[in-house]
């Protein structure tokens, strides 16, 4: 039986990172966490290869589609496909500073036009009966006080939206890439916690520089909760004791090897149906992290795994890398 869901804890949106087969990894760590798709613009579900974009399996629930758009129609349209899809929720990305997406209204930018945003959820709500969430920043360069912050949450609320995902940092449209915008701007949970404060009703899930699950313990007596991006992905083992820690699971806590090993039969799956198995492997590298051998063991899956003819053989030496560890 698939878990409720519950954004106690969950791994964030991350482009070119969280799609289905690192999802599919993800979920073999813990069967709680809620995961997100990469952020799909609504032109590429409306236009593109929807079933490609859609596409995921049964294991990965709870889980949840975020989308990019800033047209209300165009995103009721979207959430509408994401609910015959059965995902468990739909995002709005109100958060992405990439120039790529500014251009076309997504992302960041969105937080200096609060009622577009409040439009754009009340369309998708009354398209759907699954949540409407929002994930934002705490401001952009020039719209960045506080008060301006409790105007895009108030005006956003009002149109329905009752949980608001908050990274904790501001964006800077101009001059920063993606990644500077993820480091650059300094944290400031402080001002997120104000958030839960002024609006107690509200459900508040903190994201942004999170990297432990005893930060996540601390973060969690004042967010309802946590959400993880980089570290998750970096160091993916950590989320082998968020059942038991987070969530009061009594399940054993997952082996590496044993986490690797219930992979091999979606590994092969991909093969047969022509896939190549580095699409799937680079989404683990990290779960040799902190130990001897793990140089050796991403070089295997990211390096060797191109060389061979035999991907599973150098799929089954790194597992048998990972035992006892």
């Amino acid at each position: 039986m698939t878990p409720s869901l519950s954004r106690r804890f969950s791994v964030a949106p991350m482009m070119d990172w969280t799609d289905r087969h690192c999802r599919f990894f993800l979920r073999q760590l813990s069967q709680h966490a809620l995961l997100y798709t990469e952020m799909v613009t609504t032109g590429a579900l409306l236009h593109g290869d929807r079933q490609r974009f859609l596409r995921y399996s049964d294991c990965e629930h709870p889980l949840a589609l975020q989308l990019g758009g800033s047209n209300p129609a165009e995103l009721a349209s979207c959430a509408r496909m994401a609910e015959e899809a059965a995902y468990d929720e739909v995002n709005l990305n109100v958060g992405c500073p990439s120039d790529r997406v500014q251009n076309n209204m997504i992302g960041a930018c969105l937080m200096g036009h609060p009622q577009l945003v409040a439009d754009c959820v009340k369309a998708m709500q009354d398209a759907v009966s699954i949540p409407v969430t929002v994930k934002h920043r705490i401001g952009i360069n020039g719209r960045d006080s506080y008060s301006e912050l409790c105007d895009f949450i108030g005006t956003v609320a009002a149109a329905g939206c009752q949980s608001f995902t908050v990274h904790a940092r501001i964006a800077i449209l101009e001059g920063l890439s993606p990644k500077e915008n993820r480091e650059v701007p300094p944290l400031r949970y402080e001002v997120a916690a104000q958030l839960k404060q002024d609006f107690p009703d509200l459900e508040f899930i903190l994201n942004g520089g999170i990297k432990t699950l005893d930060e996540c313990q601390q973060h969690l007596q004042t967010f309802d909760g946590v959400m993880l991006g980089r570290e998750a992905y970096h160091n993916p083992y950590l989320l082998a004791q968020v059942d038991q820690r987070l969530f009061n699971s009594t399940d054993p806590v997952i082996s590496r090897a044993e986490a690797l090993s219930r992979m091999r039969p979606y590994i092969e799956q991909h093969l047969t149906e022509g896939g190549v198995m580095h699409h799937i492997t680079r989404h683990v590298l990290g779960l040799a992290q902190g130990f001897p051998g793990a140089r050796r063991f991403r070089q295997l899956l990211s390096v060797d795994v191109h060389k061979t003819d035999d991907p599973l053989a150098l799929l089954d030496q790194a597992i048998a890398m990972l035992v006892g560890h």
